[in-house]
């Protein structure tokens, strides 16, 4: 059986609620659905050497304590084809890391740097704060083949989002928003290109009761087992030796 190794990037908490359903989570992943995965637990402040992993999961609990050591674990992914899962601070972080490495633009989250002159990532009109809603999926996009539906009543614990004047330059650049509310809002996003690249803001770790993982990290637990029975991840290196923490198979 094939075992992967995947980076936990945040700063576990257990106040965070999706921390918490991690060890749960990684259970189920193993005992419903045959997928081992040996996951390790990845401050912000220590991401440098992920490129030995076979899947980084960006988890919620911003503010993180390094922004750049979020955005740098979301380059690491895309630029080596990493398989990516970002929820709710992890997609805000995917967005933040494309939009000024990819695109260049100088742009801020206002979370972090409430002071800065341009925001990328703004408080929500309406808070998404313990709400469950209805986000509409792209046809024939990953997250919709996922899932299965068109349709998915999804978890928030969530009070930012996607400044609407940058989507038009970051689907220019490349970016597939796949997820959308009622309004058009943008709930998750793809990159076609990648391996396996999603990022949502809401929180597929608070689907049930943490005994059946939702599809989406199904999903992603698959796209890193299949990459570490290719061969094509390397050595676990520095983000261990600086601090990563084992999760002996119960995070």
């Amino acid at each position: 059986m094939t075992t992967a190794r995947i980076a936990l990037v945040g700063d576990r908490s257990p106040s965070v609620q999706a921390h918490m359903r991690v060890p749960s989570l990684l259970e189920a992943l193993r005992e419903r659905d045959g997928l081992t995965l040996d996951a390790y637990w990845i401050p912000t402040t220590e991401t440098e050497g992920l490129e030995g992993f076979d899947g980084i999961w960006m988890l919620p609990g911003s503010p993180y304590r390094s922004e750049a050591g979020a955005v740098e674990a979301a380059r690491t992914a895309r630029e080596h084809g990493i398989p990516f899962l970002g929820t709710c601070g992890g997609f805000q972080h995917a967005l933040l890391e494309y939009a000024r490495n990819v695109l260049g633009l100088p742009v801020a989250h206002a979370e972090n740097d409430p002071d800065a002159d341009e925001f990328l990532l703004l408080p929500l009109a309406c808070s998404l704060v313990g709400r469950e809603e209805e986000v509409r999926l792209a046809p024939g996009s990953l997250v919709e083949k996922i899932i299965g539906a068109e349709r998915s009543r999804e978890k928030y614990l969530c009070g930012f989002g996607l400044n609407s004047g940058y989507l038009p330059v970051l689907e220019a650049g490349g970016l597939s928003f796949t997820g959308r509310d009622g309004t058009g809002a943008v709930r998750a996003l793809e990159l076609p290109a990648h391996p396996f690249f999603l990022a949502t803001l809401f929180q597929p770790e608070l689907a049930g009761d943490g005994t059946r993982p939702h599809p989406i990290i199904t999903a992603f637990a698959s796209a890193a087992v299949a990459r570490a029975g290719s061969g094509d991840g390397g050595r676990v290196g520095a983000g261990l030796a600086a601090g990563g923490q084992p999760t002996g198979g119960g995070a």
